[in-house]
């Protein structure tokens, strides 16, 4: 029997890149492929790339550099670029590296098995169009291996909203939510593999529209709908425009049981002079109206979100009401970054803050962002919490879960397995982490 393929894939980026690599591993399982951990072994390496953080091409052609020896000692090797850089970048990066045989972008993936055919007969391939037919509707089906007892699920892609500093709209495109039988199918599927909890993916999730049996259906009609499949205990969705909030959506977060109290919603900065300037389409007093009305619904909810520092033209004053807004709603996590040009975007041609002032807003944003993140956990000391155990801990006789509000908690105790969900007392708050014990 002729051994199998084997497939690298490196994911860079948001969880839609790794929903994508894993369907691009199940796409390739059907050309003979299985997958492996590390790249020296490997008959074919895939980067998946993420183009949202500064320098990300510059990072992927410094990866590629470090295949070269690889591809020297073993010529039948295949290399692949995909993802959003991929798309941006198209046939640049076989300019830059020759020895690079595939680029694929974000929407073209489910194409992989035929550009794969094309590159063993020793042709290059490229593919960074935004084909009419819907790439999920081409991939393979899954296969009904095992699955841990998460998974992510991309119901919505691309984005509309154009933010002057993202480049989603460019390398994702347009709007397009996948149709709800879709989903449905996907989750019954994922859970008869073993997945109890979900979470639903899209740049804009909440925007999410697909067509339902009576006509498109929100995100929070979706949710319901998901509500009702047997098996699974979990619902989540990420990442959210605070525009897309609508009363239903709200309103789910306080009456659906399977909707964990745990909302990622991203604001970018407090001033709305800034926010103006980033084409965010809201302000800091609309958002902090939606945190209030999620509040009334579900008093316990935990808020994460993402801040930008340093946009052009930023003042001092904008970010101190950037700390403000942060003092206002009690973050329970955040990712902050200091702003970095993305080419063919608005705000690359404005006067930019410069690299000390940023790095200084950055410093003083993250703390107290952490000061608020470890008060929030040191409240969950003494209550009790819903944990969906996932995996084994470093401690002997140790599990590790997530909480309904995504803290990670620590349990020792026997007969606990990955899949298992219990009530677990806390005792404990460490650094990014929940210790207690089962009840």
């Amino acid at each position: 029997m002729t051994a199998p393929k084997k497939l690298f894939i490196k994911t860079y980026g948001c969880q839609m890149n790794v929903y994508d690599s894993e369907r691009m591993a199940e796409a390739m399982g059907g050309q003979g492929y299985v997958q492996t951990q590390t790249a020296d072994d490997a008959d074919m390496i895939l980067l998946n790339t993420c183009h949202i953080r500064e320098k990300a091409a510059e990072k992927v052609y410094s990866e590629l550099g470090r295949y070269k020896g690889l591809k020297v000692a073993k010529p039948d090797l295949k290399i692949g670029v995909a993802g959003c850089v991929a798309q941006a970048e198209g046939e640049e990066i076989m300019r830059r590296q020759p020895m690079v045989d595939l680029v694929v972008g974000p929407q073209s993936y489910h194409r992989l098995p035929e550009m794969e055919a094309k590159i063993r007969e020793g042709k290059k391939a490229l593919d960074t169009d935004f084909p009419e037919e819907g790439k999920f509707d081409k991939l393979i089906a899954r296969p009904k291996a095992k699955r841990g007892p998460t998974a992510f699920l991309t119901v919505q892609e691309g984005c509309d909203k154009f933010c002057a500093f993202c480049v989603v709209p460019y390398t994702r495109g347009a709007e397009v939510s996948r149709p709800v039988d879709r989903v449905l199918t996907e989750a019954r599927d994922l859970v008869e593999r073993g997945v109890r909890e979900i979470t639903l993916l899209g740049q804009n999730v909440n925007a999410y529209h697909g067509a339902g049996p009576n006509g498109d259906m929100g995100l929070a009609q979706l949710i319901w709908a998901l509500n009702d499949v047997d098996g699974l205990e979990r619902i989540r969705f990420t990442t959210s425009h605070p525009n897309d909030m609508d009363d239903a959506l709200i309103e789910a977060h306080g009456d659906c049981p399977k909707l964990m109290p745990y909302l990622h919603l991203p604001v970018q900065a407090g001033s709305d002079k800034i926010l103006k300037r980033m084409n965010r389409s809201h302000t800091a007093a609309s958002y902090l109206r939606v945190i209030e009305r999620l509040r009334e619904v579900r008093p316990d909810i935990h808020i994460s979100g993402d801040f930008i520092v340093g946009f052009p033209e930023e003042t001092e004053e904008d970010f101190q009401a950037t700390l403000d807004l942060i003092e206002a709603v009690r973050y329970g996590s955040a990712y902050s970054f200091k702003y970095s040009t993305r080419p063919g975007t608005p705000a690359a041609e404005r006067p930019q803050v410069p690299e000390d002032e940023k790095d200084d807003r950055l410093q003083r944003l993250q703390a107290l962002l952490t000061r608020q993140q470890r008060q929030l956990q040191d409240d969950m000391v003494g209550r009790d919490v819903s944990v969906l155990f996932e995996k084994p801990g470093r401690e002997a006789g140790q599990m590790v879960g997530k909480s309904e509000y995504l803290h990670s908690v620590h349990v020792t105790a026997d007969g606990v397995s990955p899949g298992d969900m219990a009530r677990v007392h806390i005792l404990e708050s460490r650094t990014n982490s929940l210790s207690g014990q089962l009840i």
